[in-house]
């Protein structure tokens, strides 16, 4: 896919508001009363209907798609244009914008009005002065509504509500997005924590994905963003395990990495 090269303001408050917004291109506000699929606060089961037994029909199926896909880390990230919430307006939201200007932390969550989801939203909201300082815009994103968005962010902390944030919260109605990222449950129509940086360019560099059940870490997210733009900044090192800036890096090579192994 190619990158596109506009390169226009990557501020959320640049983008323009949406006002022409087709009535049946959003779903109905969620209610705070939502019944959840079985799994939804457990872990994704896989579906009966998948069977993978050898030889079967299903199973060379199965494994004709999963090979003819290339994988989502070193490709550029899927481009999208959606509607988001942003300062407790609407807006518009397009990837590509973003190309040449800023890293792009992208995460995925389940549903809004739910458990998990707003301890993760609101700890990368705390904390987006630090991956500003990081030339980083967050994005997160679900398949509700922008409707059903505002009532979340007008929803009070202290009552499952998120309050205001300072980054976008996209809508994926279409589960579009969801999709391109390889993060739909395509029988419960939701997606999995799914966590990818995009750098300037427009190439996935990372992608983490959990389960339903399962919270991301921001300090991890952090880290291994800093050692992104470590290695980028630095060709001629790599990174080690735990790295944190600071730290002693090493030079891919038989020889020269001796330097770090015998430091430690």
């Amino acid at each position: 896919m190619a990158a596109s090269t506009a390169l226009i303001s990557s501020t959320p408050r640049a983008f323009s508001k949406s006002t022409s917004l087709a009535a049946s291109s959003f779903s109905k506000p969620q209610s705070q009363t939502l019944t959840f699929p079985k799994s939804f606060t457990g872990l994704r089961l896989p579906c009966a209907s998948r069977s993978l037994s050898r030889g079967s029909h299903s199973a060379k199926s199965f494994a004709v798609k999963a090979s003819a896909e290339l994988p989502l880390v070193g490709n550029v990230a899927p481009d999208f244009e959606a509607e988001a919430v942003f300062d407790q307006e609407f807006i518009n939201v397009k990837l590509s914008d973003y190309i040449g200007k800023k890293y792009v932390i992208l995460f995925f969550y389940p549903l809004d009005f739910t458990f998990v989801c707003p301890t993760e939203i609101t700890a990368f909201s705390d904390r987006h002065g630090e991956f500003e300082a990081l030339n980083t815009e967050v994005l997160g994103v679900s398949v509700d509504s922008v409707f059903s968005h505002l009532a979340w962010v007008q929803t009070d902390r202290k009552s499952g509500g998120l309050g205001d944030l300072k980054y976008p919260l996209v809508s994926d109605v279409t589960k579009s997005i969801s999709k391109s990222y390889g993060v739909l449950i395509p029988d419960q129509g939701i997606a999995l924590r799914g966590l990818f940086i995009i750098d300037k360019e427009g190439v996935i560099q990372h992608s983490t994905i959990n389960n339903l059940a399962i919270g991301r870490s921001v300090d991890e997210t952090k880290r291994t963003l800093q050692a992104l733009q470590f290695v980028q900044d630095n060709p001629d090192e790599v990174c080690p395990a735990g790295w944190k800036p600071g730290e002693k890096s090493m030079k891919p090579d038989p020889k020269l990495s001796k330097e770090y192994f015998s430091a430690i």
